[in-house]
């Protein structure tokens, strides 16, 4: 569910994306009308505000297409699909025709059925339908139909069925939101309050997004942002759920990243300062909070509690003084800017006052509450070397090598045998069995130098060490299996092992990448493994590959091929080493579906067939099958270009060029 709720997150992203330029649109109208009538500003308007009249179908689109398997195309059209259904079968008019009553004696709810939430479940039908059918084959007879063709046609079956279900429920749970936003606004001030600290204490959830539908959309008829942008309703009023996130995310927050990095250790201010620093700027300047709030939501949720609450008096205060200002993206710098020339903003100006104020109250309220209640903001860890008590390791002699000793300190902050039950791995990655995930130091495992940890649920954890996990896990199953004591352990007095570094590389050198199957290219972030996904292993490029024959990206030699067959291994000219994962957990396939045609040493083009897969057989056993290429030893590249590559992409397409330094 947590997986599920972050991919929806980022899918919500894409139509969000497209309002700074609705909110330009709209800002540089009002300022020349603001001047006097002119045509062209009236144009340019007009523009804008057509933008924000299809968010529902926009939110629709950009769902499917964000949550399908390879972001492909045919699943944002079948989002299309799935919302003209239920928007056009349920139109006032024809609920009259259905029940036989006039037009004017349907229920109101009817009336808003064209709303944001109904274009985000009709995205979430479709990117499902698309996930589960798009690879179905039909008879001979119905050939023309399979595949991803079939989707948006029972994506139109589907939603009659949703549109039956919502000519029963959509009433009531229409009538549910609009209460519930009644009641929120005929509080007022306090109202406003209360909306933005559940909005802050929902974010980690994502369930936000539900909640700001209410107020900024028009679902339950308050429509926040729409109003503001088109200059409706009351001054003063309009805009009150937006305001007060101005002073909060271009002031507030950043003086409390000011007190996070001011309470950071020493020896940690500098780390923690580039953190702080790009999220405060992220923060003030375009509103995005994600990279500053999602560093210490968790690792000090207290202080996350502190910051719902400063923003519900940050909207209440706003509103209560009736200062307003408006947002197409967020509550930065930029709308900041474009809504003092909206007509309906009031006061704006007030706003940076209030922020001022903010500023301090965030930082004092931080830096009281860090020292007082001692909280672990970023920076303020006790890691092994500053008590004194340097990261575990079983005592070494002179026959450890680096992997050896890089197990032995893991297997000590794991907590020995007694936490430790099984040890696998897959091509870059420890996947081990705990009794109880809670008792390990995580300090002292990214101490040996892994590049990241995955703490999958209570019982099982990964650890990402790279392409020579391999040795990593022979070594710690060595110790499992001896049932090691911990009392064995002590702490060593030489540093943690750092992650195995490139070989020599030969500096200059140009290295071509080329895709490595016909499919649709893409980014490392849109894939759903976050040891990929956050470039844990390296930077790269991903496929998704339309048939089975797989390529070589690069020329050079094959360094490795994995006995599970899932993983090949490249060296390139000058050194680069480079990885192809052939789909996302593959591994437990042990080689079922995978034809591997290169045998370690062999010297290889790019282009050249370097293994056949079973794509189909992949996906029936539940795995995706993007083709990954990462390079590996990242220390070793200078510069990474990348190429603009058309979609769907050939498998010799040149995605990126590398050049070693």
């Amino acid at each position: 569910m947590k997986s599920y709720m972050q991919n929806l997150g980022r899918s919500l992203q894409l139509p969000v994306a497209v309002l700074p330029a609705a909110a330009l649109l709209v800002g540089i109208a009002n300022y020349w009308l603001s001047f006097g009538p002119n045509a062209i500003a009236t144009f340019l308007l007009q523009g804008g505000l057509a933008i924000l009249g299809q968010l529902p179908i926009l939110f629709a689109v950009g769902v499917a297409l964000g949550m399908s398997e390879g972001k492909d195309g045919a699943a944002a059209f079948a989002g299309l699909v799935a919302f003209e259904v239920p928007v056009n079968v349920l139109k006032p008019e024809n609920i009259a025709a259905f029940t036989g009553v006039k037009v004017t004696a349907v229920d109101p709810a009817f009336s808003q059925i064209t709303n944001v939430f109904i274009g985000i479940i009709a995205g979430l039908i479709a990117a499902a339908l698309f996930n589960r059918f798009h690879s179905v084959k039909l008879p001979m007879a119905l050939s023309f139909f399979s595949g991803k063709r079939a989707v948006p046609i029972m994506a139109a079956f589907v939603m009659m069925i949703v549109s039956a279900i919502l000519f029963v429920v959509w009433p009531p749970v229409y009538n549910v939101l609009v209460a519930f936003g009644e009641s929120i606004v005929k509080l007022g001030a306090v109202g406003a309050g209360l909306y933005g600290f559940f909005n802050r204490l929902l974010i980690p959830t994502g369930l936000h997004q539900a909640l700001n539908s209410v107020f900024w959309f028009d679902v339950a008829g308050i429509n926040d942002i729409g109003k503001f942008l088109a200059s409706q309703g009351p001054k003063g009023v309009t805009g009150m759920f937006q305001a007060g996130f101005f002073p909060v995310m271009m002031f507030g927050l950043p003086a409390g990243a000011f007190a996070i990095y001011k309470n950071a250790r020493p020896e940690r201010k500098k780390e923690v300062g580039s953190l702080m620093l790009a999220g405060a700027f992220a923060s003030f300047f375009t509103g995005v909070t994600e990279p500053l709030e999602f560093s210490f939501m968790f690792v000090a949720w207290p202080l996350y509690v502190i910051h719902a609450v400063f923003t519900g008096i940050s909207l209440a205060f706003a509103a209560f003084m009736h200062w307003t200002a408006g947002f197409a993206f967020s509550a930065g710098l930029v709308d900041f800017v474009l809504s003092f020339k909206n007509p309906i903003a009031n006061m704006p100006y007030m706003l940076i006052i209030q922020g001022l104020v903010m500023a301090v109250i965030y930082y004092f309220g931080f830096d009281f509450a860090i020292k007082k209640f001692n909280i672990m903001t970023p920076g303020r860890e006790e890691l092994p070397a500053d008590d004194g008590k340097a990261a575990p390791a079983v005592v070494t002699d002179a026959n450890d090598d680096k992997y050896t000793v890089q197990a032995k300190r893991i297997y000590a902050a794991l907590g020995g045998s007694d936490n430790l039950n099984v040890v696998d791995n897959c091509t870059t990655r420890l996947r081990l069995k705990l009794t109880d995930t809670g008792n390990i130091d995580k300090a002292a495992i990214k101490a040996t130098g892994v590049p990241g940890i995955n703490v999958l649920d209570k019982n099982n954890l990964q650890i990402i060490v790279g392409t020579e996990v391999q040795f990593v896990a022979d070594a710690l199953s060595q110790l499992k299996e001896a049932n090691t004591p911990v009392s064995a352990i002590e702490p060593s007095a030489a540093p943690a092992p750092a992650v195995a570094k490139s070989s020599a590389t030969e500096a200059g050198v140009e290295v071509e990448f080329h895709s490595v199957a016909n499919g649709h290219y893409l980014e490392l972030d849109q894939l759903s493994d976050p040891t990929f996904a956050q470039k844990m292993l390296g930077d790269g490029f991903a496929i998704d590959p339309t048939d089975g024959n797989i390529v070589s990206p690069v020329d050079g030699e094959v360094t490795t091929v994995f006995p599970t067959k899932h993983a090949i291994g490249f060296k390139t000219a000058g050194g680069l080493e480079v990885l192809l994962h052939m789909g996302l957990d593959t591994v437990e396939l042990k080689g079922a579906g995978f034809d591997v045609q290169v045998a370690d040493g062999d010297k290889v083009k790019h282009g050249q067939l370097v293994a056949k897969v079973d794509l189909e057989s992949i996906k029936a056993a539940g795995k995706q099958t993007p083709m990954i290429v990462i390079i590996t030893n990242m220390d070793a590249v200078g510069l990474l270009k990348y190429n603009a590559v058309k979609d769907p992409i050939t498998d010799d397409a040149k995605v990126l060029t590398a050049t070693t330094k």
